[in-house]
C-alpha cells in the first residue's frame, strides 16, 4: 500500500515580512546629474510609480557595488549601461532594467528640468547599512543629522567620520578623494570634489576613493535583532538593540517614539502605533522596571567611550485588534549632533493567525476508537497485541509521522491547504501575501523577495483546500476525500498493473471498487495548553501549539479504522490574510 504520509519542500527562502514602519522624505534636485540616498526602503513601488510626481526625471541609476572589480582609480565610476555597477530606469523605455529602489543604496538621477525639482519617497524605516570594499569604488551615504533642511547643515566631514576605525588608521586619511554630484553636466565639474570641511549631508551619497573594508555608518552603530528592526510580530515579548559608542569621549542618546506616516496604497494599512515598553534592571537592587512609551515619548541614554551596551523593550498587546498591523519609528539622535536614525517597530495581537506547519506523530491504530485511543495514551504499557471485537490492535512500533499544511486567518477561519505560496503578490501594491496558487505570487526574477512554497501530497490532487470546522487552539475538524482515482488514494499504484484502475489491456479505466476504492478521512486537532507528552517545549502556546491528534479512516477496510497520537504546529507566516483564489 501506498505510504499515507507527506513532505513540506522548502524552494526559497523569504527575506521579509509584511509589516511596515513608513515615513516620506522629499528631496531636491537641480537640473542635470544628481545623486540621491535612500535611508529607507521603497521597493512596494516601481520606479516608474514613484517617480510619477516628478516628470522632470528622465534617468534613476542604481548603484551596485561589485566587490571583484576595481572601478575607481582616479575618479568615479562613470554611468554606463555596459557596467555590472549600474542597474537603468529611463522613462523613455529604452532601460527598465531597475525594477525597485531598496534602502541603503544610491542612486545616481538625471533630471531634464530647467529649474530645482523636488520630490518626495515614502519609506519603510529600515537600520542603517553600509559596505566599503577594497576596491576603494565606494558609493556610500550616511544618517548624519541635518538641522537645517533645505539649507543644508549638521557635522562637517571630518568630524563625523573622525571614529571610522579602518585598516589601523582612525578617521579619513589625509588627502582622500571624495565626490560628491552637484547637477548639470557629467564632466569635469560633476561630481565634484568634496572638502573635509563640507557638511555632510543625509540626503546625499559620496564617492570615497577609499580602499577600505568597513561597516561604519556613523560614531555610533545598532544591531537590531532582524532586518525588520523591533518586530515582536505575534509572539515576542522583548527584544534588544544593540548599541556600540565609537567615540572617545562619553554622550548620550535621545530617543523618540514617533508615529508613522499611512501605509502607501496597496501595502497594509497601520492601525496604530506600538505601545513599547523600555525595560531597565536595576544590579543594585535587582528590580526590573518597565516604563510604558506612547506616542511623543522621549528618554535619553549615557553611552561611555568605545563601548557597546543594550537596550531591552517590551511590547504591551492590550486592545490590539487581530487584524491590525501597528508600527512606530524608534528615532535616535546623538548628543553630538552626528546622527539622526530611524529604527523600526511593529507588533500584532497575539493571535493564532498564520500559516502553520503541523506534524502528526501517530503512535496507535485500531478498528474501534476506544481501542486505538487507549494505546496511544498507553503506548509504553502495551507490549502485546489486544484483542477487541476479534480485532487485533496495538501501539506502532514506532511513531509515523504526518504532515497537514495548515492557515488560520484573522477572522479565525483555519483552512488545510494542498500547497502554499508565500512572497509579493502581483496585486497593486505588491504587498506580501500568501496565496494557493503560483502566479498571483511575483516570480524571484522581478521582485526583490524570493518567493516560497509549501506542499502537503497528503491532501487529494483534485482538492486545493479544506476548511476546517471548530476554532483554534481549541479543536479543529475536516474531511479529505480521495476519490478511487486520485494520485494520492493510497490504492493508486501509477506502475503497477493492478493498482492503476485500467483493464488487462491498459485501454479502458476502471470503475469504483475494482482496483481501488474511495477513501474518507475525518481528522481532528484537540489543542492542549502543555505537550500532551509533558515534555517541555519553548514558545509552546505561542508559536508552537499542538495536543492530540484523532483519524477514522473508512474506505480502506470493511470497517472503519482508527489512528491517534499527538501532533504540534510551527508556524511558519504570521500573516493573517490568505487569497484562496484557485
Amino acid at each position: 500500500m501506498k505510504r499515507f504520509s507527506a513532505i513540506f519542500w522548502v524552494l526559497a527562502l523569504l527575506a521579509t515580512t509584511a509589516q511596515a514602519q513608513w515615513y516620506s522624505k522629499t528631496y531636491t534636485i537641480k537640473p542635470g546629474w544628481n545623486a540621491v540616498w535612500l535611508s529607507g526602503e521603497a521597493s512596494y513601488a516601481t520606479v516608474g510609480e514613484l517617480m510619477a510626481s516628478a516628470p522632470g526625471v528622465a534617468e534613476v541609476w542604481r548603484w551596485n557595488p561589485n566587490p571583484d572589480q576595481t572601478q575607481f582609480i582616479q575618479s568615479p565610476s562613470s554611468p554606463t549601461v555596459l557596467s555590472d555597477e549600474w542597474t537603468v530606469w529611463k522613462r523613455d523605455g529604452t532601460e527598465t532594467k531597475l525594477v525597485r529602489m531598496v534602502g541603503n543604496s544610491a542612486y545616481l538621477i538625471n533630471s531634464t528640468a530647467t529649474a530645482d525639482l523636488s520630490f518626495s519617497i515614502r519609506m519603510k524605516a529600515v537600520a542603517p547599512k553600509a559596505t566599503w570594499l577594497l576596491s576603494g569604488g565606494n558609493f556610500i551615504g550616511v544618517p548624519s543629522l541635518n538641522t537645517s533642511y533645505p539649507i543644508k547643515g549638521g557635522p562637517v566631514m571630518s568630524d563625523y567620520f573622525s571614529s571610522m576605525l579602518a585598516g589601523g588608521i582612525t578617521g579619513l586619511p589625509p588627502g582622500l578623494k571624495i565626490y560628491q554630484y552637484v547637477g548639470g553636466a557629467l564632466g569635469a565639474s560633476n561630481p565634484a570634489v568634496v572638502s573635509l570641511t563640507s557638511k555632510v549631508d543625509p540626503d546625499t551619497p559620496y564617492w570615497f576613493n577609499y580602499s577600505t573594508v568597513s561597516d561604519f555608518t556613523g560614531p555610533v552603530s545598532f544591531e537590531l535583532p532582524g532586518a525588520d528592526g523591533l518586530a515582536f510580530g505575534r509572539t515576542l515579548s522583548t527584544l534588544t538593540v544593540g548599541i556600540t559608542n565609537r567615540n572617545v569621549s562619553a554622550g548620550s542618546l535621545n530617543f523618540t517614539l514617533e508615529k508613522s506616516d499611512a501605509a502607501p496604497s496597496g501595502q497594509p494599512s497601520v492601525t496604530g502605533g506600538v505601545a513599547l515598553t523600555r525595560r531597565t534592571y536595576d544590579s543594585d537592587t535587582g528590580a526590573l522596571t518597565e516604563t510604558q512609551l506612547g506616542e511623543g515619548s522621549a528618554f535619553s541614554v549615557r553611552i561611555d567611550p568605545y563601548s557597546n551596551s543594550t537596550l531591552e523593550f517590551g511590547v504591551t498587546r492590550t486592545g490590539m485588534l487581530d487584524t491590525g498591523v501597528y508600527a512606530s519609528i524608534l528615532r535616535v539622535k546623538d548628543s553630538a549632533g552626528f546622527m539622526d536614525v530611524r529604527l523600526p517597530a511593529t507588533a500584532q495581537a497575539a493571535s493564532p493567525a498564520g500559516l502553520w506547519m503541523c506534524e502528526v506523530s501517530v503512535n496507535a491504530v485500531g478498528s474501534t476508537p476506544s481501542v486505538a485511543r487507549a494505546a496511544s495514551a498507553n503506548t509504553s504499557n502495551l507490549t502485546e497485541p489486544t484483542t477487541t471485537d476479534s480485532t487485533i490492535t496495538q501501539p506502532t512500533e514506532q511513531t509515523f509521522p504526518l504532515y497537514f499544511l495548515i492557515h488560520i486567518d484573522s477572522s479565525g477561519v483555519s483552512r488545510i491547504l494542498r500547497q502554499a505560496f508565500i512572497g509579493k503578490l502581483t496585486s497593486a501594491g505588491n504587498a506580501l501575501g500568501i496565496t494557493i496558487k503560483q502566479s498571483l505570487i511575483q516570480s524571484a526574477a522581478v521582485s526583490d523577495v524570493r518567493p516560497l512554497r509549501y506542499f502537503s501530497p497528503i491532501m487529494p490532487y483534485a482538492t486545493k483546500l479544506v476548511t476546517a470546522t471548530g476554532t483554534a487552539p481549541v479543536a479543529l475538524t475536516w474531511s479529505l476525500f480521495h476519490a478511487y482515482d486520485d494520485p494520492a488514494n493510497p490504492f493508486v499504484h501509477t506502475y503497477h498493473p493492478d493498482h492503476d484502475n485500467l483493464d488487462a489491456k491498459f485501454a479502458t479505466k476502471l470503475p469504483p471498487g475494482v482496483e481501488s476504492y474511495d477513501v474518507t478521512r475525518t481528522c481532528n486537532l484537540s489543542f492542549t495548553a502543555s505537550p500532551p507528552d509533558k515534555s517541555t517545549v519553548v514558545g509552546w502556546g505561542s508559536s508552537i501549539i499542538g495536543g492530540n491528534y484523532t483519524e477514522s479512516i473508512s474506505g480502506i477496510n470493511s470497517t472503519t479504522l482508527y489512528a491517534s497520537g499527538t501532533f504540534k504546529m510551527r508556524r511558519l507566516s504570521e500573516v493573517g490574510v490568505i487569497n484562496v483564489t484557485q
